[in-house]
């Protein structure tokens, strides 16, 4: 990695060290291309475990819906009553030292910028370069992969009247567990993996719950089999080739239906209501006729928000890629309008499956990149 002005010269910056960032930095070392000196992974959070160190502590490893292991190295013997924050916390530490990935952390990266013209270039720096600013100081490289996710981009609807509520509202990002819901009334909103398991597991201790969502969820019988699997990354996929915003996982692939939501079921925890039209100083509040019941209130001490997340992208802003639908146009893991970026763990490889594939894909195409443009002197 060479200092030229202040600015570290490197091919590759890696940005995110969750799923899709390690999934990316293996291929690449796999490849040839040495860490810390070929390439940089630079991740914001303060220990290994990407978003999972994050999640809310009765999420057991044994929960955990779906984790598909990282390229090379299988997560074995884990203790399923384990949180998966520790249990997967310590797998992606095992594979950073493993393959001797040097992940840098805490580093926030601020903006990524495009390289000035070459008659305005500062000293040293090559043409065509794209410029990481953080925290540790500013990159120039040669290609980005950008494994941001979606954690830290809670997203937050806005409901008529919800400055008035006289209870506690909360996002999924503030989730730590049921026991703080104990003997209370709670409405959860949402219809995806998380508020399943927020409604089960506070339904457990609460006085009583309500389930809302904006459409019926879509329960999901049978394995997701391979079939099964492209058919909702070609879906996805068709989304983000035209530059729309990508859609949720469970909105393509639907809920599974585990035996614990089968007994969830038969107790009268999954009955799903409608979404309601405004939230008033004690609780929700549905229009009249909009549920079948005919219920039009209910009083509630907490509202917790199961409603998802956005990709965490706006340090991209500088480059223009958004398209006029509001997302990137992609071709799989690579930006359509700059071939320099690719965006891994986004779209349909927001699966930890698809970010594995997404990693590979896109070390393999930045190789090509990176051959077929000479380095500028």
């Amino acid at each position: 990695m060479n200092y030229v002005s202040g600015v570290r010269d490197v091919d590759i910056v890696v940005i995110g060290a969750g799923q899709a960032g390690l999934a990316a930095a293996f291929h690449l070392r796999r490849l040839g291309y040495v860490p810390d000196q070929d390439f940089v992974v630079l991740d914001h959070a303060p220990r290994p475990g990407g978003a999972w160190q994050f999640r809310w502590p009765t999420l057991t490893y044994g929960k955990v819906h779906g984790m598909h292991a990282l390229p090379g190295m299988e997560l074995t013997g884990a203790d399923a009553a384990r949180t998966s924050a520790e249990v997967i916390g310590e797998y992606f530490r095992a594979y950073e030292d493993t393959f001797g990935l040097r992940v840098h952390r805490p580093v926030h990266v601020t903006a990524v910028r495009p390289g000035p013209e070459p008659d305005g270039r500062p000293l040293g720096s090559p043409p065509g370069r794209l410029f990481v600013e953080s925290s540790e100081g500013t990159y120039a490289t040669r290609a980005l992969v950008n494994a941001t996710g979606t954690w830290d981009r809670p997203f937050w609807p806005h409901f008529p009247g919800q400055e008035r509520f006289g209870g506690r509202l909360l996002h999924t990002a503030g989730y730590r567990g049921p026991q703080e819901f104990a003997g209370r009334r709670v409405v959860v909103v949402g219809g995806g993996t998380s508020a399943v398991q927020h409604l089960m597991e506070i339904a457990e201790v609460a006085a009583d719950t309500v389930w809302v969502t904006r459409r019926p969820p879509a329960f999901r019988a049978g394995p997701f089999d391979e079939n099964r699997g492209r058919a909702a990354v070609a879906l996805v996929e068709d989304r983000v080739r035209q530059g729309l915003p990508p859609r949720s996982v469970v909105s393509v692939t639907g809920l599974p239906m585990t035996e614990e939501l089968r007994r969830a079921r038969e107790r009268g925890v999954l009955v799903r209501r409608p979404m309601f039209d405004r939230i008033t100083g004690t609780g929700v509040q549905w229009a009249e006729g909009v549920r079948d019941d005919g219920v039009t209130g209910y009083d509630a001490d907490a509202i917790v928000l199961a409603t998802g997340f956005r990709p965490v992208i706006d340090h991209l802003a500088p480059l223009r890629l958004r398209a006029p639908g509001g997302g990137i146009r992609m071709s799989g893991t690579r930006v359509t309008d700059d071939p320099r970026v690719h965006l891994v763990g986004y779209g349909p490889s927001a699966s930890t499956i698809g970010a594995n594939r997404a990693g590979r894909a896109a070390a393999r195409e930045i190789r090509q990149l990176l051959e077929a443009e000479p380095v500028a002197a």
